[in-house]
């Protein structure tokens, strides 16, 4: 037997990968639930389990109630349950409101990733939520681990009146060749994948592993709609957008082409060597590939050569969560799409809107990346009915700028990598600066994320806040870190630190008067991203501070080393 005392994490990882394929080991699991919780082996917790879409959850103090950069883990359970492209039917949703209720004590969140979250599993509920899951053609499968995570896509494809094209087919059918397929069950670490036909790329392709946007080309029998790919994108704590190749994708293109750059991740061993450097980022982040190498041993892999890539429409729009009321392409429909502050639902929302899909349209439910929910197909004369009981539930359709803008990953309730709370700070957040600064019309993204891993997404955001521990009075307490001016589309880049922390109770007072700095100096019609863009580090510091603070280093948390994250 080989000795293990000696191996690094990142080494027993992926031995335990070698060792079994848990993906076939259901039977595992049902025994687990019938011997109870302490019968769940510390391999079956920290690293099988997660191939199936299942965390261990924490104890609501996050990171600094344990040791080693990991908190404290409790006998219940997240699960993650996957839905390629955002598409449920009013059935699925029911089920999962069901199993909210029945198994996660009523609490659902909305990833940015188009999953659905349950928490307070318990160990014995696993078999079950999993078998309805699955007879309600959902699956938990590669939601989480080093696998083909969820296809992302457009939640309007097939409805967008303004698309290029519906990629939703092409999504469902990536998901079915790599989603829970056992060639793609090892991989150095979680591997990432959109797909979009719209203008907005509203999924944003930047921050995937492999991200095909909509292009068109002209040939002689008129115009042929294909994608552009990019490659290489993450977040976390060293943030990179994905690069493009020089290729035009056709369409019958795309899936081989996915599973080309998913065989070449895989082959990768240099990237199994460090687990917080093992995504297909540091290929151009730290082993000297270029987008031209990366496409010769892709074409290699795959057996033929790409066309050269054409020109694309680079989106400016920032919003891209799909809220209000707005024209379907087909005649005389419209979709309806509604807030979830901060992406958590409960089942009686869930309900409602599978009854309302049910009652005025089709009985079909989307879920976008930016936590919030639409329901298609709904009758012109309808829609401001549909509207009016959403928001009646609390699901408002008409949202002020800043709930509309509010993003925020797990956090400390349940997250046992969070440093703080995120879900109600951005709730509370959102609805202090929607009282103290009505009317605020700009388009913006405020992203919270609760740690330095940026589950949150804080780098692409326009105001990006990150979690940390201050002592204010002799006590620790909860404080983000400020990263402003991030974005995607046509003006991509990285939020940039700009050394300013404050205690969370401090961050509407500092948000205040950024805004209404912006307010008053704008020039002409400028943006957020362009305000931003002319002012220096210690120019948004001092706005912020409310005068002249020396800058504070983005320091990663003291507890530590920070593991990967957990996002969706």
């Amino acid at each position: 037997m080989a000795d293990t005392t000696t191996e690094t994490k990142a080494q027993k990882v992926e031995r335990l990968k070698r060792e079994k394929y848990a993906w076939a080991r259901f039977d595992e699991i049902k025994e687990f639930a019938r011997t109870g919780r302490a019968s769940v082996s510390p391999e079956w917790a920290g690293t099988y389990l997660r191939s199936w879409g299942i965390y261990t959850q924490g104890d609501g103090v996050g990171v600094i109630g344990g040791k080693n950069g990991e908190g404290k883990s409790t006998e219940y359970f997240m699960v993650r349950i996957r839905i390629p492209n955002g598409l449920l039917t009013s059935g699925q949703t029911r089920a999962i409101a069901d199993l909210a209720d029945r198994h996660a004590r009523g609490i659902a969140d909305i990833t940015v990733r188009q999953n659905i979250q349950l928490h307070w599993v318990t160990v014995e509920s696993l078999p079950e939520l999993i078998e309805t899951l699955w007879s309600s053609g959902l699956t938990t499968i590669g939601a989480c681990g080093d696998v083909a995570r969820n296809v992302t896509g457009c939640p309007l494809a097939g409805f967008d009146a303004h698309e290029f094209c519906d990629a939703s087919p092409l999504a469902l059918e990536i998901n079915r060749t790599l989603g829970g397929n056992a060639d793609y069950y090892n991989l150095p670490r979680k591997f990432k994948m959109s797909i979009t036909g719209c203008r907005s790329w509203c999924n944003y392709p930047e921050i995937n592993d492999i991200g095909f946007t909509p292009v068109t080309r002209r040939r002689s029998r008129g115009l042929e709609t294909g994608f552009s790919v990019r490659v290489g994108g993450g977040l976390s704590t060293n943030p990179h957008l994905a690069v493009r190749l020089n290729a035009f994708v056709g369409w019958n293109q795309v899936v081989p082409v996915a599973r080309g750059i998913a065989e070449l991740f895989r082959a990768q061993d240099v990237l199994r060597e460090n687990r917080e450097r093992a995504r297909l980022k540091f290929l151009f982040l730290q082993h000297g590939w270029t987008p031209e190498s990366f496409l010769a041993d892709l074409e290699e892999r795959i057996g033929f050569k790409l066309d050269p890539a054409e020109q694309e429409e680079v989106p400016s729009d920032v919003h891209r969560d799909h809220v209000g009321i707005h024209a379907q392409k087909q005649l005389g429909f419209s979709y309806v799409g509604a807030n979830v502050l901060s992406g958590r639902i409960t089942p009686g929302q869930l309900r409602l809107a599978a009854d309302l899909s049910d009652q005025y349209g089709d009985g079909h439910i989307r879920n976008t990346v930016m936590q919030n929910l639409v329901i298609v197909n709904i009758p012109d004369r309808n829609a401001i009915r549909v509207a009016g009981e959403l928001t009646a539930a609390g699901l408002p359709v008409r949202v002020a700028a800043f709930a509309r803008a509010a993003v925020a990953c797990t956090g400390t309730e349940f997250c046992k990598l969070a440093l703080t709370e995120t879900k109600g700070f951005a709730r509370w957040l959102a609805t202090e600066l929607d009282e103290r600064i009505p009317g605020f019309q700009e388009q913006l993204r405020i992203n919270v994320t609760g740690c330095p891993n940026s589950c949150g997404q804080h780098w692409i955001a326009d105001i990006g806040l990150e979690g940390k521990k201050i002592k204010q009075d002799g006590k620790m307490v909860d404080a983000y870190y400020f990263c402003i001016g991030g974005s995607v589309g046509e003006f991509a880049s990285i939020a940039r630190p700009v050394g300013y922390r404050c205690a969370a109770t401090d961050v509407p007072d500092a948000l205040e008067r950024l805004m209404n700095q912006f307010t008053n100096d704008r020039r002409g019609g400028e943006n957020l991203r362009q305000f931003f863009a002319r002012h220096s580090n210690d120019d948004l510091r001092s706005i912020l501070a409310g005068g002249y603070t020396p800058s504070v280093s983005r320091d990663a948390a003291t507890t530590g080393p920070v593991p990967v994250g957990v996002d969706a």
